[in-house]
């Protein structure tokens, strides 16, 4: 019954933010995953408007997004506050780093669709941080190329990457499928790219 409850529940919010999105002209495009854990990539982050309009986006495909927060954030009493809009909790206070931290997150749930930003900015950044793929290798989970195309007004889901290891070979997969998509501020686009070795060591 609680499972039917929420099926329904679902349906209002799915049908509810279609309707929204087409009060205001967006569209979605693309097939959401059928696999039940998966990094979702979100790009490009150039506004505090990529937020709302994503979670519409994303509800009216009927994904649940996901983000993860260090556990203190989950105590009483608003904690469940934070565990019903999607976050999930990580201990930060072990010796493990947070690639590992967070593929123990995805083995502990059956069903999971972690939103994550390549650029962790809003303003323009040199290189695309890489933490997203590493998780995704680690956790043994497909990377979904997810994005909001403002001069489209349309957002979605795109193909399914799975990282192969080669991670400059997959960069490049990730270029040629956001090439021309365009934030709300294009400006602030981070380049698509890697940080040279050099500057990494």
């Amino acid at each position: 019954m609680i499972k039917e409850k929420k099926t329904e529940q679902n349906k209002f919010i799915a049908v509810l933010s279609r309707w929204l999105l087409k009060l205001i002209g967006w569209e979605v495009t693309g097939e959401r995953p059928n696999v039940s854990k998966y990094v979702m990539l979100g790009y490009p982050h150039t506004s505090n408007w990529d937020v709302p309009l994503g979670l519409l986006i994303y509800a009216a495909a009927g994904v649940r997004l996901n983000w993860v927060g260090k556990h203190t954030l989950f105590k009483k009493p608003f904690g469940w506050v934070i565990r019903l809009i999607g976050g999930v909790p990580v201990n930060r206070d072990t010796t493990k780093n947070f690639v590992q931290l967070v593929a123990e997150v995805f083995q502990n749930h059956k069903e999971l669709a972690l939103a994550l930003s390549p650029e962790g900015t809003r303003s323009k950044a040199d290189y695309w941080r890489t933490g997203f793929y590493y998780i995704a290798k680690e956790a043994g989970v497909p990377i979904a190329l997810c994005f909001l195309d403002y001069e489209k007004k349309r957002g979605g889901f795109g193909p399914l990457i799975i990282p192969t290891g080669n991670i400059e070979t997959d960069f490049e997969k990730f270029k040629d499928f956001y090439s021309g998509i365009k934030g709300k501020n294009p400006e602030d686009m981070t380049t698509i790219q890697l940080r040279p070795a050099a500057e990494s060591s």
